[in-house]
């Protein structure tokens, strides 16, 4: 009952692959048993993009199966669902009160994604004023949703309403936690109030992991096409991994190694034996090295890896009655805390029964 919170959320909006696997689904295994841990599907996230209901649904499903098959345990975490905690949607309208829309068309992500909506490149606009311009302007019929700019605000009130004090983010997600603080010592300060803590990004320890993409370059991301999905069949696996960017190889000895050969290296030190790694290394320095055989080695030890998950998976897909009780119980769990975050707030912003 003591243990601090800790809260993620993630958006359904495809698989999971090794980059969500290493970098967050591992990490949070080994958290529950220390923590009180809090792990979310972010559906009313998913609506800003539009997202086709059926597709959202399923998209649901799969990543609930995929945080039970990756190890996160119900008994010791809790799992729901966004949406079926409503406490959020209200204090999402009350925590709006306070926030202002120019902190909030400021943000990089909302200017990013804004401009993905309306077509517009990068480099199309130069000054501030264009941008905001060609948002707001009635220069087209296209158009930006309000739940766009708003999703710091509700991003913020997923981690306030449960008292959450860690958040692991990734780094394009931490503007919206330095908003989180903000919304949480402005409402505190306007009322006078100690309500909301300011929660911190969780440090893992050690260096962040960098699980690199198929196509040479950048880290792996549902966007860049570069993945390997923790659902993906060995066969399918195989096939990616040997299609995978590499270069015309070393052509003296102890060459630096290239980005392309660096990051199937880098994936190889996450899936295969310190061994293993170092006998490609050793083969690139001599120039011995052969991509074929380092793709197939490759392949085969993510597969080893990834397809006992694989076959939880599809098990716990095939378990409706299951999934009900884990998101029953999450819910549960969930609600809880935000009933009460919600109820002091009304009490403070004056919003009492008579």
């Amino acid at each position: 009952m003591n243990k601090e919170i800790v809260l993620s959320g993630i958006r359904p909006t495809g698989n999971l692959h090794l980059g969500n696997y290493f970098g967050a689904l591992s990490k949070f295994v080994r958290l529950q048993d220390d923590y009180d841990c809090r792990f979310f599907i972010a559906d009313l996230h998913a609506l800003t993009t539009n997202t086709d209901p059926d597709a959202l649904h399923a998209n649901v499903k799969g990543i609930l199966a995929e945080y039970l098959a990756a190890g996160i345990d119900p008994e010791k975490a809790a799992i729901f669902v966004q949406s079926d905690v409503p406490e959020i949607s209200e204090l999402y309208l009350l925590l709006n009160m306070h926030v202002g829309i120019g902190e909030l068309m400021r943000t990089a992500s909302f200017k990013d994604k804004a401009r993905k909506c309306l077509g517009i490149g990068k480099d199309a606009c130069e000054t501030e004023e264009e941008i905001e311009h060609q948002i707001i302007g009635a220069d087209n019929n296209k158009r930006v949703c309000a739940g766009l700019l708003t999703y710091p605000t509700l991003m913020a009130v997923d981690i306030l309403i449960q008292k959450a004090k860690y958040v692991p983010v990734g780094k394009d997600q931490l503007q919206h936690l330095e908003l989180t603080r903000r919304f949480a010592r402005r409402f505190n300060s306007f009322y006078g109030v100690e309500e909301f803590i300011e929660p911190e990004d969780f440090n893992f320890g050690g260096k962040p992991v960098k699980v690199p993409g198929l196509d040479g370059s950048g880290k792996m991301g549902k966007s860049e096409g570069n993945c390997i999905y923790l659902i993906d069949d060995p066969k399918v696996i195989r096939k990616k991994v040997m299609r995978a960017v590499t270069d015309q190889g070393p052509t003296e000895p102890n060459s630096p190694i290239s980005e392309p050969i660096a990051n199937l290296l880098g994936l190889m030190e996450l899936t295969s034996s310190p061994e293993t790694v170092q006998q490609f290394r050793d083969a690139y320095a001599d120039c011995s090295i052969r991509y074929g055989d380092l793709k197939k080695q490759l392949a085969e030890d993510i597969v080893a890896l990834t397809d006992p998950i694989r076959q939880r998976i599809n098990d716990i897909l095939a378990n409706d009655e299951y999934l009900r009780k884990v998101l029953a119980r999450g819910a549960e769990v969930a609600r809880e805390q935000a009933s009460k975050t919600l109820a002091e707030v009304r009490q403070i912003m004056g919003i009492r029964h008579f």
